[in-house]
């Protein structure tokens, strides 16, 4: 046993988290490094998508090499590989509005979210920075996303392709049900079929970093809020749905109660 003069460390365990009281700092805490660690994959995971979907973008714009099918199979192959990479650490969220809704679904921490989607829009800069350094982009050449067409179609798009992504990921990601080795593969794939039958119209974003980060890059704000409303529509309509058809063993007197599910989510404390 220690003599009381000691300065030594005395680490108390709670509830899975370490806390120290002496000798240690800010992030002495098991779960401050781990949040740091989350917010660090989300930067290099959400870099690497945005530089390699972009890139695939602006070579195709610039000798039409790539292909457009090319373009959608870089996009979904990335995904699904940073989904494999770091999805095990930080969720593999890569996107705001996923990270909005999986929180209004209580299948994250609000707590955390500012801090996913400051590191998401964050990679998507320096992303679509290295993209601006490493290549002549000009308004031909240009890697985001702008409507083909009217808005209105262009918010369809958007708001119907990120339900797609959503419906997937939620059944891949918060059902024990599904085969959840496979839930890369199953991304990957949806971001592939949506890019095919989005991008000609509203450049298939799904993601509202996605598009910020070149448009800040390039100082090209035109319908921006296309591509910020229409994702986060999208993504909570289709964790809804998900949510509707989900397993339950409650009887129907107890699933239609007059409380609603967006208020129960804003009640529960993580």
């Amino acid at each position: 046993m220690a003599s009381s003069n000691e300065d030594e460390e005395i680490i108390n365990v709670e509830e899975g988290e370490t806390k120290t009281s002496k000798g240690s700092g800010f992030c002495g805490s098991s779960s401050v490094v781990q949040i740091i660690q989350k917010v660090i994959a989300e930067i290099i995971g959400t870099y690497l998508i945005i530089f390699a979907g972009c890139c695939s973008v602006v070579l195709n714009n610039l000798d039409g090499r790539v292909t457009f099918p090319g373009i959608c199979l870089v996009w979904g192959l990335i995904v699904m590989i940073m989904v494999y990479t770091v999805g095990h650490i930080s969720g593999g969220h890569f996107n705001p509005a996923v990270t909005v809704a999986f929180a209004i679904f209580r299948h994250f921490p609000w707590k955390q979210v500012p801090l996913y989607i400051i590191a998401q829009v964050v990679g998507s800069i320096l992303a679509s920075g290295s993209l601006y350094m490493l290549f002549e982009v000009n308004d031909k050449s240009y890697f985001g996303t702008l409507p083909s067409g009217s808005n209105v179609q262009s918010l369809m798009m958007e708001i119907i392709t990120s339900f797609l992504l959503m419906f997937v990921v939620s059944a891949v990601a918060t059902d024990n049900r599904a085969i959840g080795e496979l839930a890369g593969i199953a991304v990957g794939m949806t971001i592939t079929v949506d890019v095919f039958i989005a991008g000609p119209i509203s450049g298939a974003s799904m993601n509202p970093a996605r598009s910020i980060g070149p448009a800040i890059v390039m100082h090209k704000y035109q319908s921006i809020w296309v591509y910020i409303a229409g994702p986060f529509i999208g993504t909570i309509l289709g964790g809804l749905a998900y949510s509707l058809i989900r397993f339950t063993d409650k009887p129907l007197r107890e699933l239609t109660k007059s409380h609603s599910l967006f208020k129960s989510s804003s009640t529960h404390s993580n």
